[in-house]
């Protein structure tokens, strides 16, 4: 959806209302894609929710979230594999939606790189494969792991299903490969193969695939290697992460090479040397789209030099130096049959559409999110309407309009929560601005929210604990043994407290997975600070931002005892500019951390899980480099480097990059035209130093 008022005409608490509402219905279309393979939106859908994030992000940069879509890549790997760390990190593409957003893609990465308009900027293009991503690691030439792409950062070991497929080599050809190399492209499903298996599968009695992109993922993911060794699966080549030496200068060199060392490439890319030359292809793509043997939903744009690929870098989810140019959506028609009731958890409630099944594109989709009322109100749909859906590769469409008005009574958002019985309200603001979201007020007592947010904190980016994944956390609730965090590491005792039989005599477990589940839970019982703040499920406090609070402090108590100092000093005192003077932390995360901490139930639950966990000390990003550890801020105008280049470079060596000039600042690095913030290190008797001995600094001269 892309939301009713204009970005422009939005209050601050609009805003951020919104983009709490974005990152949850977000997270959750990603965890359904990535994971199981049944997608909740249209690419359409999930695209416009993106751009509509972006959008409110530029006009309201302070209230950026740390879990925000902008900073996320894919979803948690899930249960059934081995996890597989990337050596380098799978991110995802930023998307282009008209020409416009083409040329300016070029536009930024002419102003990042200093480049003059007279200045070639070669760009590679291609189609954009609509399936699986994965990365295949091959060590003195030999396939020695495959893996998805999973969050970005850990994905699923599926190396034995990998290695089935004919158009990965289990050894690299030809010579010149790198003694160690990650690399990475896309499995997909060709639409001959495709209608082959739905047929086969549609004879022997069982269910069909909705379309290529989902029949390649679930025939990949499978746990019987031979049931993905009998599907029609192909892999095509296109990027690389860690490299153990260089490749070629550019990104076509490197895909000649990687064609020359056995791999299948998509003989469509092409070098341009012009945004027309790029737009011109794009359409020519787009022309010949229904005749190719697979579904593309794009053309990817790059950078050709791999030196400017370099210094470009990388934002939070996505290289500066790609674009995905994604094509329009398909539409139809069809009856809303009613509207359901979820409750996320953080306690809003989401209505969900239930549509008449149809078919669009070839693909049969029934349901589709509809945010929340004032959305439904804007489209002014319910029950019994037909409306007009687009869908643009997935199964779950967006709702776009009301075609013909039905016959029924308004639909009504209900006030109290269907879970538990609470008031559901809809917050209000210190301005007076009310909440898009309605949210239950139950609370930990309303068992929606409590299995969610346990859910949360043993997922994959939190505390991560192998076996205890949401159907277990749902049985453990429904039997009265598990209802905070805490009870997670006295799972056992509460068994026992509550007459139960022992685990391994309950139906689905046997004494080797309840001795498994308890090893895990163990194993859990020292917990690196990062994911030990991520997994508490603090509003405005995602993964990105505990990051960012644990690079910063360190220590979980250094940085604990700042959250105190601020509730107990407000937003002038010292605990405060600590935690917002972090670059990137706002006041939305402070005072999210200060409300968490006022709540004595908080402060109990917090208290009782330390007594269960130890949180790790956060180890430095770098601990050899001159800088590591120390904080810098950056001032006045860099002329060697944008402040984005310098500011990505700092963090990479192990710097603490904050936005604003502090006793505890140990480096102000000040550029011509520096002010305030030069003349306030001077007053605190920070170091300062100009852009030429920061480099030198750093060894970079």
């Amino acid at each position: 959806m892309s939301g009713g008022k204009p970005v422009s005409a939005l209050t601050e608490a609009e805003a951020a209302a919104e983009l709490a509402r974005l990152a949850q219905d977000m997270a959750e279309a990603d965890a359904a894609y990535y994971q199981n393979d049944a997608p909740l939106l249209t690419d359409a859908a999930y695209d416009a929710l993106r751009l509509r994030n972006a959008e409110i992000e530029t006009q309201f940069p302070h209230l950026k979230r740390e879990d925000s879509p902008s900073v996320r890549v894919g979803a948690e790997a899930g249960d059934g594999f081995a996890k597989a760390r990337h050596s380098a990190p799978m991110l995802s593409l930023e998307n282009a939606f008209a020409d416009a957003d083409v040329a300016d893609f070029a536009a930024r990465i002419r102003r990042f790189l200093a480049l003059g308009d007279d200045a070639e900027l070669a760009i590679t293009a291609e189609p954009k494969i609509d399936g699986l991503s994965l990365s295949l690691t091959y060590e003195k030439g030999t396939l020695v792991r495959a893996a998805t792409r999973g969050d970005g950062q850990t994905g699923e070991d599926v190396t034995a299903n990998a290695r089935t497929l004919k158009d990965i080599p289990e050894r690299l050809s030809g010579k010149g490969w790198p003694a160690s190399i990650e690399v990475r492209g896309e499995v997909y499903m060709a639409k001959a193969d495709f209608a082959a298996l739905n047929a086969r599968e549609r004879e022997a009695g069982r269910k069909t695939f909705a379309n290529p992109r989902n029949a390649a993922a679930g025939s990949l993911r499978q746990l019987d290697v031979e049931i993905t060794k009998s599907r029609p699966l192909r892999f095509f080549a296109y990027a690389w992460g860690a490299a153990s030496g260089p490749i070629a200068e550019t990104q076509s060199g490197a895909v000649a090479k990687l064609a020359a060392w056995g791999f299948q490439v998509n003989p469509l890319m092409v070098r341009t040397q012009t945004v027309e030359g790029a737009l011109d292809y794009y359409r020519s793509i787009e022309a010949k789209r229904a005749s190719l043997d697979y579904d593309i939903d794009g053309v990817v744009c790059k950078v050709d030099r791999l030196d400017w690929q370099q210094r470009l870098g990388f934002v939070s989810r996505a290289p500066r130096w790609a674009i995905a140019h994604k094509f329009p959506a398909e539409k139809a028609t069809t009856t809303l049959l009613g509207i359901d009731i979820q409750v996320g958890r953080t306690g809003s409630l989401t209505p969900v559409a239930r549509l008449e099944p149809v078919t669009v594109g070839g693909v049969v989709v029934s349901n589709a999110t509809l945010h929340n009322e004032d959305e439904i109100a804007r489209l002014g749909v319910k029950p019994g309407d037909t409306v007009e859906i687009q869908r643009a590769g997935d199964v779950i469409p967006q709702v776009l309009r009301v075609v013909a008005p039905g016959t029924g009574p308004a639909w009504v958002m209900p006030e109290v929560c269907p879970a538990c019985g609470s008031a559901a309200v809809r917050e209000v603001d210190e301005a007076g601005e009310s909440d898009v979201r309605r949210r239950c007020t139950g609370g930990l007592i309303c068992p929606a929210q409590a299995v969610e947010r346990l859910k949360h904190f043993v997922s994959r980016k939190a505390l991560d604990i192998d076996g205890l994944g949401a159907r277990q956390i749902e049985l453990f609730f429904d039997k009265g043994v598990l209802r905070a965090p805490q009870d997670i590491f006295r799972l056992r005792t509460n068994i026992e407290t509550a007459g139960l039989p022992p685990l391994e005599d309950w139906d689905g477990f046997g004494a080797a997975s309840a001795k498994k589940l308890f090893a895990s839970i163990d194993a859990r019982r020292k917990v690196p600070f990062a994911r030990f703040l991520n997994g508490l499920g603090i509003r405005n406090v995602g993964q990105t931002t505990s990051s960012q609070f644990a690079r910063n402090f360190l220590r979980w108590q250094s940085f604990w005892d700042a959250v105190r100092r601020a509730g107990e000093g407000g937003p002038g005192g010292e605990g405060y500019q600590d935690l917002t003077g972090i670059d990137g932390i706002g006041g939305a995360a402070a005072n999210a951390l200060i409300q968490f901490d006022a709540e004595p139930h908080n402060r109990e639950m917090l208290e009782a899980l330390l007594a269960e966990v130890e949180v790790e000390d956060e180890v430095p990003a770098a601990t050899d480099s001159p800088v590591a550890g120390k904080t810098v801020v950056f001032t006045g105008t860099l002329e060697r480097m944008t402040r984005d280049e310098a500011k990505a470079r700092a963090t990479a060596l192990g710097a603490k990059v904050a936005g604003s000039v502090s006793a505890k600042t140990d480096i102000l690095v000040a550029g011509p035209g520096a002010g305030s913030k030069l003349a306030k290190a001077e007053g605190l008797g920070v170091r300062t130093m100009t852009e030429a001995e920061w480099l030198d600094l750093i060894g970079e001269a």
